[in-house]
């Protein structure tokens, strides 16, 4: 594949991301690169694994082209690190954790060590024995998993991974340990373990005591007794519980994961990485990247021949970050070296079908995303023997125990988050529909922008259906289902995440899984606000059967919100009311709201608690401020100012001001990205952005609304995301 330089052409969020996470930068943080030269500095550093080759002129090349013309594109820390002098290259981690002081303590300066690199970790605290169980050493009682989970969350707060990447975790603990109740329950409270993700690991046992309404066994790990029986359906229903109140905990199907693991002779699989799609043995790494399928399509129809030569090249380039990646601990290097894992996966699935005029959630769609993925699972296997060929197996290949030919790699492929970088390719993320097809974005001036996907208005120009109006009529309504001029068979095409119906969005998880994916998949099972406790149980239940290796759902708008005060006003009654001001109407509010809390953070980076209270069409109608301040005078001024502001933008909703006038002026009156004017601003933007939806989570980095997809909570304005 020659060198093709033809001007690269990125969008505004891609060059915006690009200069805020990725490009090397100077002292006054003043960016050095661009994308054609970071896509030469990745190449170059992946490529000098094989100086000694004939090919490696060519491999340059290929390298450099492949990504820079983002066909693929590797995972964060690659583009980050490759070729500087940190040279941490992987993305996910699993460490050990031990039953015992030094083993705890251990794992907790070893994640700190690749947290600081740029990687996320996973950790099972199954190992650990239980709450109150003794221990024969000090003569005195454990305090069990959860306490020491705390301890790693609170490290993880303090690692500041270079201001680009944060620390992520992912905590999973078996379903048969004594304290699953008090780990199920652990973020109910959501000013809690910030910094992790929990899952529980459920056995293929419990669920078949789900089925039959029977019991199942809690055992300690510390001896390996049976300490008590619990009714499987009564934590079933706890987990769906918690589940429907904020999406944790996740469940992940361990048994299931553990029959496709490749080397048991190293051992069995206890957790995964923070997003879930990397099922990794204790110390176990994997570097990911992913194809672009956007790509791929020719004539109608996907372009399998250019695929195939893309996954071997990516192939290639996933397997020489191996050699050329500069490991956080010993321990990491030696495992990864035996097992050699890459994580091969997609991203733009939902454009492929996209220009291929398939819905998302259709039957048709299924099978053909499944013949790709196939597909590329082939292409990656047959370019791995060839290398096994050329360099050898990787080292811990037994023909005893793998029942298949020699190979590079013992894992191929995965399908992870894409949040970030898919932003770059201006892509859908990972497998995942596109969340929105019509944005309204917000500018300091007070104006109104309108972001159109660029093939929803390719197609409506060319059908002779787009209208400003009606674009505008779409992003207020934030679907294109339901608006008489898009003709029907383009409202199934362009339906989003929650559009789409949450068995279809499992049918697509479990039939990737089972057709091409070594791993496991990071996606969201989306469920509108309304869903039942029922239809999530139904939801987990249907991802046990489909062969999902784990399950994430979130009922939009549960996440980082609580609802304050609700209380019913009787059948049939409207309290209310309207009084007349000097010939505006100012509205008498009934005794009690619903409301939702957000916690923000100012400029000075202190938590601010702002409280929206919703009128019964869940219009916001009073903004207060909390602020947990210590009675210092230097801070006195800071909460007058805050709650004037708040009474006064609570008294323009009440009079029904336009939102987007309280907008105009809020944006007029900041002076800081996270002064409160700011912050208030973000959250009625983000109502305005996604009307049925409510408001979105803050973003910590600009304010913008978070989006929940691929198991995580991503910013589409600045490519933060809360798990990388």
């Amino acid at each position: 594949m020659a060198p093709d330089l033809t001007k690269q052409v990125l969008t505004n969020t891609a060059e915006t991301v690009l200069a805020r996470r990725y490009y090397l930068k100077d002292s006054a943080g003043v960016p050095l690169e661009t994308w054609e030269t970071l896509c030469r500095r990745v190449a170059n550093a992946v490529a000098e694994v094989d100086r000694e080759s004939e090919q490696f002129e060519k491999l340059k090349d290929d390298f450099f082209v492949m990504i820079y013309s983002m066909d693929f594109l590797p995972n964060s820390p690659c583009l980050m690190n490759a070729g500087t002098d940190l040279g941490q290259l992987s993305a996910c981690f699993v460490l050990p954790v031990e039953d015992s002081m030094d083993g705890i303590f251990s794992a907790i300066r070893n994640g700190a060590l690749v947290h600081k690199t740029g990687g996320g970790t996973g950790y099972s605290f199954s190992r650990l024995r239980s709450k109150n169980a003794s221990v024969r050493s000090t003569q005195g009682v454990a305090s069990g998993p959860l306490s020491f989970a705390a301890v790693f969350d609170a490290a993880t707060e303090t690692i500041k991974q270079g201001g680009k990447r944060r620390g992520a975790n992912m905590g999973v603990l078996r379903i048969d340990h004594p304290d699953i109740l008090d780990f199920i329950a652990a973020k109910e409270d959501q000013g809690k373990f910030n910094n992790f993700n929990f899952s529980v690991a459920i056995t293929d046992d419990f669920m078949e005591a789900v089925e039959s309404d029977g019991e199942y066994t809690l055992i300690e790990p510390s001896s390996g007794t049976i300490v008590k029986e619990l009714k499987a359906r009564e934590v079933f229903e706890r987990i769906i519980d918690l589940a429907w109140h904020n999406g944790e905990p996740g469940v992940l199907f361990i048994d299931a994961a553990n029959r496709g693991n490749m080397t048991p002779q190293l051992g069995e699989f206890e957790a995964t990485n923070p997003c879930g799609e990397q099922w990794l043995l204790p110390y176990e790494s994997c570097n990911l990247g992913s194809v672009n399928l956007a790509n791929f399509i020719k004539d109608d129809d996907v372009d399998y021949d250019r695929l195939k030569s893309i996954v071997h090249i990516a192939t290639t380039f996933l397997d020489n970050v191996i050699d050329c990646n500069r490991f956080p601990i010993k321990e990491i290097e030696e495992m990864t070296l035996k097992t050699r894992k890459i994580g091969l996966g997609i991203m733009g699935m939902h454009d492929m079908l996209i220009q291929l005029g398939v819905a998302y959630g259709s039957e048709e769609g299924r099978e053909l995303c499944a013949k790709v993925m196939r597909f590329i699972r082939q292409c990656s296997e047959d370019r791995s023997r060839q290398l096994a060929e050329l360099k050898g197996p990787f080292p811990a290949y037994d023909p005893a125990i793998n029942e298949y030919p020699p190979r590079r790699n013992a894992a191929l492929t995965s399908i992870q988050p894409t949040g970030t970088v898919s932003m770059i390719a201006d892509c859908a993320s990972g497998c995942e529909p596109y969340y929105s097809i019509v944005m309204v974005k917000n500018v300091m001036d007070g104006d109104r922008l309108i972001l159109v996907n660029k093939y929803f208005e390719a197609v409506a120009s060319k059908e002779g259906f787009y209208s400003e109006e009606l674009m505008t009529k779409v992003a207020d309504s934030g679907t294109v289902v339901g608006h008489e001029e898009i003709p029907e068979m383009w409202q199934k095409v362009f339906c989003t995440a929650q559009d789409i119906q949450p068995e279809d969005h499992i049918r697509m998880q479990g039939i990737l899984q089972q057709n091409g994916v070594d791993s496991s998949i990071s996606k969201t099972i989306n469920l509108p606000n309304k869903a039942t406790r029922e239809e999530v149980k139904l939801a987990y239940i249907m991802g046990y059967r489909s062969g999902c290796k784990g399950l994430t759902v979130y009922r939009d708008g549960s996440r980082d919100s609580q609802v304050l005060n609700t209380k019913d006003s009787g059948p049939g009654e409207d309290r209310t009311m309207m009084v007349s001001t000097e010939g505006q109407c100012k509205r008498i509010l009934p005794d009690t709201l619903d409301a939702k809390r957000y916690r923000l953070k100012d400029q000075d980076q202190k938590s601010v608690y702002i409280i929206v209270c919703f009128d019964e069409n869940e219009q916001p109608m009073e903004v207060f401020a909390k602020f947990p301040f210590d009675n210092r005078l230097d801070l006195k001024d800071k909460s007058t100012m805050w709650t004037t502001t708040c009474r006064l933008v609570s008294l323009a909703l009440r009079f029904r001001v336009p939102m987007d006038e309280i907008i105009k002026q809020l944006d007029r009156s900041s002076g800081h990205m996270q002064d409160l004017p700011a912050q208030l601003s973000k959250l009625f933007k983000s109502f305005m952005a996604g009307t049925q939806h409510g408001f979105a989570s803050a973003c910590p980095e600009c304010s913008g609304p978070l989006i929940f997809e691929e198991g995580c909570e991503t910013c589409h304005d600045c490519g933060y995301s809360k798990c990388s």
